[in-house]
């Protein structure tokens, strides 16, 4: 046999069966090309020298791993789809004589050509556009940087050993199952999914169920801290449910709609649904990925924009004044002496000191549990954990410009969430009297976002503080954390400076002390939430051309399916206006029902969502929502524009 034998039909198997190989090759490029772009910009020199690299390349690396990841479960599923159209090719040439491992070696020629076709157009876009996506990052950071035009050896060589692997793997796996299948199983490949499903309802029961308890854990997490425990497993559970419902769920509603006589017995109807209740084992498992791929796009869009939208708000919220400085465990001599430093600098930088307080406090934490403020001391982190603030009522009045007086057993209270409500409060075994629960307070602003709830009481003196702390923690402790709070007037040059000369400040005294400042902090919030950004940007781009390819072999794979079953349907006496119009409406009760599901699924996973947000400091809640419902009309269009494009390729398929 001619040595170029297996090549020459090798690249005719490519160019024949090119409308389901092209698609493929088209998303391997563009893959190969993300991965390389996220990696180069990862290990990229110059990124090293902005504000905030660190956090800006733990995010680009955690992409980079995401798409290497998720390319290789992806590349796997989508080679499935390729190799039960072709299974009826590959068993008609080992009848004709071709030996199994002669087809291995066709089907070897074939994956190399399609790697490293794919490997060359992928690194070489991933090469040209990654100038480009750089300087959209560093748009996005708000950073000026010379950036000079270099290809990533370290990059190319992560690629090709990545997507190498993963080409090679799918080859494997084919040659393996082509080898254990027998030639009559081949050829009948494509209808084995053509028996009739039975009703499982007890796996459509545990579906529901799934799909209720994530829901219901979505709809009901109380805190940002309780969301780190409880999104993943909200996420499980409703991807469980996903599946079953669409798998399982779908066929006992179906057959519950054929029982319906008066519904079936519509011509209309009775083809549709008979129709989709012999083919939903196979689609119902890519209806439920397009359906899981629809909602991770929507979700990562809606929550990066939101937080790159609303970042100056997160700064505003996260720090209600220009520089805080805190002392923990501090003595009066050691405020003293940051309050000489801070006076000082405002001198020497020319700014003037429009607010400058502190507020001596002590902290723990605790569970509210009634008007008991419980302290386990033993059983550590909870995250339905408060942190109680207490305040001596000199420092209140001072920082309120008030001249609010307490009994012995009298307190004000405050916290920067919801109101308590509460009459009295007991607190390390003592009871006290609520004077009044604040509305508001210099002492912290009230946000959605907080991580936890900082209950404030204010009481009567300092020995009164100090006795319900050491009460608590059985022990004499006379000291106390010093809370500074400074806004300052100036030039931006001079306001600057100050805060440069106040971090410099504070690390040359031999204790313990730490200043945060919004203006120094923004550079780094940028980096971050714009490194979200572009990672949501470049994700929620990965997961739609996931969809789409995989709505476009659906729509191919139902073509070839149906294309016998309507042949015989106008056989029978259906017209061409009745098949058409029974084809049209099966492919779009098919077609939007995961889009539909996800739409619901992201509105029940809101709260979370809201929640998972408030970890980062975000609290504008009608921002995200705007935000998500923007992103779910523009990815709705997108979804519109796929179906009318594959809608017509499955139209000529079947007519």
């Amino acid at each position: 046999m001619h040595k170029w034998f297996y090549t020459k039909m090798a690249i005719g198997n490519i160019g024949k069966n090119r409308k389901i190989i092209l698609p493929y090759l088209i998303m391997s490029v563009g893959i190969i090309s993300m991965f390389y772009i996220m990696h180069a910009i990862a290990v990229n020199e110059g990124l090293a020298s902005l504000p905030g690299a660190v956090s800006i390349i733990a995010i680009l690396f955690f992409g980079t791993v995401v798409i290497g990841i998720f390319s290789a479960i992806f590349m796997f599923y989508t080679n499935s789809f390729l190799i039960k159209q072709r299974k009826k090719e590959i068993g008609l040439y080992n009848i004709l004589g071709l030996e199994k491992k002669h087809i291995a070696k066709m089907l070897s020629i074939e994956t190399l050509f399609i790697a490293l076709t794919a490997l060359a157009l992928g690194l070489f876009g991933g090469i040209v556009l990654s100038k480009l996506m750089f300087m959209i990052l560093l748009k996005l950071l708000g950073f000026d940087v010379t950036l000079k035009f270099t290809i990533s050896g370290i990059s190319i060589l992560v690629s090709v050993v990545l997507f190498g692997g993963i080409f090679l793997s799918t080859l494997l796996f084919n040659i393996g199952h082509i080898h254990l299948a027998r030639p009559i199983e081949l050829l009948k490949g494509g209808n084995l999914g053509e028996r009739e499903p039975k009703s499982k309802w007890i796996m459509a029961l545990i579906g529901a169920i799934s799909l209720g308890a994530g829901y219901y854990i979505a709809q009901t997490v109380e805190s940002p801290l309780e969301a780190i425990f409880m999104f993943f497993i909200a996420v499980v559970l409703v991807m469980i449910g996903t599946y079953l419902l669409f798998t399982t769920g779908s066929i006992v509603v179906l057959k519950m709609l054929r029982r319906n006589k008066d519904f079936y017995y519509k011509t209309k109807n009775f083809t549709s649904v008979s129709g989709m209740i012999y083919r939903m084992k196979q689609n119902a498992v890519g209806l439920a990925n397009i359906c899981i791929l629809s909602t991770a796009v929507l979700v990562s869009l809606s929550t990066t924009v939101s937080l790159y939208m609303g970042m100056e708000d997160v700064l505003e919220s996260r720090y209600p004044h220009e520089i805080g400085i805190m002392i923990p465990d501090g003595i009066p001599e050691n405020q003293e002496k940051v309050t000489a430093m801070v006076h000082r600098l405002a001198d020497e930088r020319n700014v003037e000191l429009e607010h400058f307080n502190t507020v001596r406090t002590k902290g723990f934490p605790t569970v509210v549990e009634g008007n008991e403020f419980t302290v386990d001391l033993e059983n550590g982190f909870d995250y339905k954990m408060s942190f109680v603030q207490l305040v001596p009522l000199e420092d209140f009045n001072l920082l309120e410009n008030s001249s609010t007086s307490l009994q012995e057993n009298e307190v004000l209270i405050y916290t920067n969430l919801e109101m308590l409500g509460l009459e009295s409060i007991v607190v390390g075994g003592n009871e006290f009297l609520v004077k009044e629960e604040l509305s508001d307070s210099l002492l912290e602003p009230k946000t959605e976002s907080a991580l936890a709830m900082n209950i404030y009481v204010v009481v009567e003196d300092i020995e009164t503080l100090h006795h319900i702390y050491n009460t608590i923690y059985g022990e004499e402790d006379q000291t106390l954390d010093y809370i500074s709070s400074i806004d300052v007037a100036g030039t931006e040059e001079a306001e600057l400076a100050f805060n440069y000369g106040v971090y410099g400040g504070i690390a040359e005294f031999d204790f313990a002390v730490r200043a945060d400042s919004r203006m120094l902090s923004k550079d780094s919030f940028l980096s971050a939430y714009g490194g979200f950004l572009f990672l949501g940007i470049f994700l929620g781009t990965l997961f739609l051309m996931a969809t789409v390819l995989i709505i476009y072999y659906k729509q191919i794979s139902e073509g070839y399916d149906d294309k016998v079953r309507f042949d015989i349907m106008q056989k029978v006496g259906m017209d061409e206006s009745e098949v058409k119009s029974t084809i049209k409406r099966q492919i779009v009760m098919v077609f939007f029902m995961p889009l539909i599901a996800a739409i619901v699924h992201i509105s029940f996973a809101f709260n979370v969502i809201v929640k998972m947000l408030a970890l980062f400091g975000f609290s504008n809640i009608s921002l995200f929502m705007i935000c998500t419902a923007v992103t779910v009309l523009i990815f709705a269009i997108i979804y519109f524009i796929v179906y009318a494009l594959t809608a017509r390729a499955y139209y000529k398929i079947v007519q």
